[in-house]
């Protein structure tokens, strides 16, 4: 088993530094009608609002900016459903480094449309995350790419959790963050971060019931594979990974599963309430806060909207039945 450096609050501040000049911090609002549906104190932190519309950017960026001359020259390939994929081509196109993404055959293509818009290589192969990942691995060792782990990547980790650094300096008294959980990365770095500020502040982790293989994992204490048949590709793993888990086995406070009906509604819900474009799995901590009222009640709860990369036939499903409006602007 490999043991990677787990990232302290100097590496936190330091990758900050680095990605200051190229993502701006994103905002932590707060909607009424939100806290009246929750029966909480809620925090939305909007991650969508990044340039690719999800958190993965400010990892892309931080190891990206840290590639040796070699690795830069030798390009890097990722595996993704989407996200991590846009985090470094994002970051391949800032410092003029080659970028191959595998994806799943079905891909988001909002997300697709994107990475190639940034000049990177798309190459779909597999069914899933995990197929189109062992097909990466393969082509890495093939032809020398540097491989980006889409979560055992110490400097991924360290830059994702520069915003729980954020949500801590906007809210110091914020009591409970919520994170989203596909690979982990996202929920390792708001535990590096709450529990070196205040070990107080508990950190939730909240996955899919139909992609569980994190959860199934933290609470084994070991790695488990499962199979994935949720909508939110954001979520959707079949296996963990090592260096998240690592962090959250020590770390995490809870974690908790969702229902693929929860998500929709949570999903529906953000949209219509924050007014703004959420991924499945960017609704995923939301659908935590709704799925179990009373641990959350008259708290003051940060919710992670680890995304907002949905597509048109996503968002179209959502509403199946909306009726378009007619005309005017009144």
């Amino acid at each position: 088993m490999t043991i990677w450096p787990v990232p302290d609050l100097a590496d936190v501040l330091a990758a900050r530094q680095r990605i200051a000049p190229y993502l701006r911090p994103t905002p932590l609002y707060r909607y009424p009608a939100l806290d009246a549906t929750a029966g909480a104190r809620l925090w939305v932190k909007h991650e969508n609002h990044q340039p690719v519309g999800a958190f993965k950017v400010r990892g892309g960026v931080n190891l990206v900016s840290q590639l040796t001359a070699d690795e830069r020259r030798r390009g890097v390939i990722a595996a993704s459903t989407g996200n991590h994929g846009q985090s470094v081509a994002y970051a391949a196109d800032l410092f003029g480094v080659r970028a191959v993404i595998c994806m799943p055959e079905q891909a988001n293509p909002v997300k697709v449309e994107s990475m190639r818009a940034l000049g990177a290589e798309v190459v779909f192969w597999g069914r899933d995350f995990d197929e189109a990942r062992e097909h990466c691995e393969q082509q890495a060792a093939e032809h020398g790419y540097r491989y980006v782990h889409s979560g055992n990547e110490p400097a991924l980790v360290a830059g994702v959790a520069t915003y729980t650094l954020e949500i801590i300096e906007a809210q110091p008294d914020i009591e409970v963050i919520v994170v989203p959980v596909g690979g982990g990365s996202g929920a390792a770095g708001a535990c590096l971060v709450a529990k070196a500020i205040r070990p107080s502040i508990e950190v939730i982790g909240v996955q899919s019931e139909a992609a569980p293989a994190a959860y199934r994992s933290w609470r084994a204490g070991t790695l488990v594979e499962d199979t994935t048949s949720t909508f939110a590709e954001g979520l959707a793993t079949r296996t963990a990974f090592e260096f998240p888990q690592q962090i959250l086995r020590e770390r995490l406070d809870d974690f908790v599963l969702v229902s693929e009906d929860a998500l929709r509604s949570a999903t529906r819900l953000m949209i219509s309430k924050t007014r703004n474009l959420v991924e499945p799995a960017g609704a995923a901590a939301l659908a935590a806060v709704l799925s179990t009222p009373g641990r959350f009640a008259g708290r003051k709860v940060a919710i992670v909207c680890s995304g907002g990369n949905i597509s048109p036939a996503q968002l179209g499903a959502l509403w199946p039945d909306a009726v378009e409006p007619g005309g005017g602007e009144g």
